[in-house]
């Protein structure tokens, strides 16, 4: 076995199962008699790796040989992470964006002459470096810039000794620079905020060791914090934390050392215990917090509206809608009560019911149009269920992140409990999306005059972070709370809202059989669903259903009917290769002028949100422009980890939205999330057409599949204190 030592400085293939990966890798020294002539050149590396760190210094030992399919590759079956030297860390720093006027070899050629004292030598003045050869302004340029770096300097090499690339100094100095000294003593993991914990774990290790209390209160914590992100939890009990604790970072606590861990993190006002229960200090302060303000909200006196049944019959005519008996409790009792809730499936008249309590309160409150937009405000979670809210509604609606002004880098809005908003009329809607910390942030900048209005379905996918906000609320019996149950069709011959009734109620008829105007469910075997999306794609497109009015729906991305190949697949057909259409590769994906594609994270920057579909307009060098409907935004390529191909998205991306037409395919490959709540789900983003594709068997058992998660939280036991109480101790 041979050794080779070097950087990854590109990764081809990560499968993040089982951590292999293929990757180019820069040689920088080697025992292997044929790889010598390779020496700062770049070969094709495999193997399994925890995390695959560009520029880290790495020595893999294994073996190189030819891959009949592939061709020549180092095949690595162990690795080592290289810490570096002083003068490795020095002439890395030197080379780095902090110093003005110095590459590789500029640095090189300094640490060559003066060793681990080069920093001191370069603080004497600029005459040092002079004394080596170097120009006169650019030895002043490097003595400028490290004088005024000099407290940094010694931080960010101390950082690097560790095992922290520069990049990563770079983001740490910037902003822990005032309490540093606390990072490298009891308070390494508060850079978890900016480096993944997992690594910060790994270099905490290899410094510190694995058994220090500084890591066992650092991984207990993350152990609840894992539990809550794959649970939805906001409490935990003991069992569940300890296991947690073992099989995410393989510490076994006794009984006695588990309680005195606890006690500590209680004293540090981190975690708190009731009873049984274990709650992270963070999500029971949030959930106390929502129960209060909520309580502030109700408890003010109700503003009365004398003129409302009277306009809600001009409004009637108006629209030229008869609005039944469901529906006017719903928009009556909304603007008669300080807080209201209204849940409901599709086809069963939100949108038609927020229209109504919009124009009711303009008229109530005598709204001026130039008013309209400082007393009203329409919230949604997600950049396509806010604009779905201002199609609908005719006026601005907007994401709750922007609505409050979202720091990106800090985590802070700008709207909060010390600076409130001033509208008088909140609508939210899909709030089943809605987590515990998102809650809790909206109402801490309401004022307690607001009237709040929550829309959703309950029988939604829950929110992807910690709560069960939106059936907590309405569990608990104190809010005003319509549920809407039925449906208006829209013609003789539809079936879309009636067959997610089917899917709710977990009792299929054999309508789902049938070819309706709105749906049909086209039967055949796994292996054959690819190629017969392809056919209704190429039906479809003669229709005049294009890639805008069309969207693949499917649970999961790997696999023969995964997202992944899906997407490659429907490129082919939407978007093949033109000479005329530039393309950029990141990674082994193509993006293509004019391809479909999906934002995965919020960028508030650019009002983009994690969710939204765009097309690629234009590919310039390294800059893509993106149209975001109606809103460019220009990314670099480095971005481009932002994005996914959009033919076909995760019934969890799709939440929130609304598509024309719906093909989804199901198949039993697909089982570990073919349930329930995520069918119906799919089914309920159609608003023209839906087309199932793939196996009745496993459509069937997907329904009957009741799973939910149970999520244990403590909001409904907040509200019933605080309600009962009248104040939460």
């Amino acid at each position: 076995m041979n050794y080779i030592k070097g950087k990854i400085k590109k990764v081809i293939f990560q499968n993040n199962d089982n951590g292999y990966i293929v990757a180019l890798f820069r040689i920088k020294e080697t025992d292997d008699p044929e790889l010598k002539e390779k020496i700062n050149k770049t070969i094709t590396i495999t193997g399994t790796f925890s995390e695959a760190n560009i520029d880290i210094s790495l020595t893999l030992h294994g073996e190189y040989k030819n891959n009949e399919k592939f061709g020549p590759q180092f095949v690595s079956y162990s690795y080592e992470i290289e810490k570096p030297t002083t003068a490795d860390a020095i002439t890395e720093f030197l080379a780095s964006s902090f110093i003005n006027a110095c590459g590789e070899k500029t640095a090189k050629r300094i640490v060559d002459a003066y060793g681990e004292f080069t920093l001191d030598k370069i603080k004497e003045g600029p005459e040092n470096l002079v004394a080596i050869g170097l120009p006169l302004i650019k030895s002043q340029k490097i003595y400028n810039s490290l004088i005024n770096y000099n407290k940094s300097s010694e931080a960010i090499i101390k950082l690097q000794n560790l095992g922290f690339t520069i990049e990563e100094c770079s983001r740490i100095y910037p902003k822990f620079k005032d309490r540093i000294d606390d990072i490298f003593n009891d308070s390494f993991y508060d850079l978890k905020d900016i480096i993944t914990f997992s690594r910060l774990d790994s270099i905490y290790i290899n410094n510190y060791g694995d058994n220090t209390l500084v890591r066992i209160k650092a991984c207990l914590l993350e152990a609840m914090q894992i539990l809550s992100m794959s649970a939805g939890d906001t409490f935990y009990y003991k069992e569940e934390i300890a296991k947690s604790l073992n099989q995410n970072f393989n510490i076994f606590l006794s009984d006695e050392s588990f309680d005195e861990t606890i006690d500590i993190l209680k004293e540090e006002n981190l975690v708190v215990q009731i009873d049984r229960r274990y709650f992270l200090k963070s999500y029971y302060d949030k959930e106390k917090d929502i129960a209060k303000i909520l309580k502030n909200i109700d408890s003010q006196p109700f503003k009365e509206f004398k003129n409302l049944e009277s306009n809600l019959l001009a409004l009637e005519k108006s629209y030229n809608i008869k609005y039944n008996d469901e529906q006017k409790k719903a928009i009556i009792s909304a603007l008669k009560n300080n807080i209201t809730i209204i849940s409901g499936g599709p086809g069963t008249g939100k949108t038609t019911i927020i229209k109504a309590i919009v124009r009711l309160f303009i008229d109530e409150e005598n709204l001026a149009p130039l008013d309209i937009l400082d007393a009203i405000a329409l919230l949604a979670p997600t950049g396509r269920a806010s604009k779905k809210l201002a199609s609908s509604t005719n006026l601005p609606a907007s994401t709750i992140h922007r609505y409050l002004r979202w720091y990106k880098d800090s985590n802070d809005f700008f709207y909060n409990e010390n600076n409130k908003t001033k509208h008088k009329l909140i609508i939210v809607d899909e709030v089943s999306m809605i987590d515990v910390d998102l809650f809790a942030a909206l109402l801490k900048a309401l004022n307690n005059n607001v009237k709040l209005i929550l829309v959703g379905d309950t029988f939604q996918l829950p929110s992807v972070g910690p709560g069960l906000v939106l059936n907590d609320l309405i569990t608990s019996d104190f809010f005003n709370y319509i549920p809407l149950k039925q449906i208006y069709r829209q013609s003789n011959n539809s079936y879309i809202p009636y067959l997610a009734q089917e899917i709710k109620n977990a009792d299929l008829s054999e309508e789902f059989y049938l070819k309706k105007d709105d749906y049909s469910f086209c039967e055949t075997e796994s292996s054959k669903i690819k190629s017969m999306i392809e056919e209704v794609i190429k039906y479809s497109r003669t229709k005049g259903i294009d890639e805008k009015k069309m969207q693949i729906l499917a649970p999961m991305y790997k696999g023969e009917n995964g997202i992944d190949n899906l997407n490659l697949a429907l490129q082919k057909i939407y978007n093949p290769p033109d000479k005329n259409k530039k393309e950029i590769m990141m990674g082994d994906i193509v993006f293509r002028e004019k391809d479909k594609v999906l934002q995965t994270i919020n960028n508030l920057d650019n009002n983009v949100f994690n969710g939204d579909i765009g097309y690629i307009l234009d590919i310039n060098g390294n800059n893509i422009t993106i149209d975001f409907e109606t809103n460019k935004v220009i990314y670099e390529k480095k971005d481009l980890k932002q994005l996914k191909h959009a033919y076909a998205i995760t019934i969890h991306k799709s939440q929130g939205s609304e598509f024309d037409h719906v093909i989804m395919p199901i198949c039993h490959s697909y089982y570990k999330m073919l349930y329930n709540k995520l069918i119906y789900t799919g089914v309920s983003r159609a608003k023209k057409t839906l087309t199932i594709i793939g196996e009745s068997s496993s459509f069937i058992s997907g329904v009957k599949n009741n799973y939910a998660m149970y999520r244990k939280t403590n909001l409904k036991d907040c509200i019933l204190e605080v309600y009962n109480k009248e104040i939460i101790p």
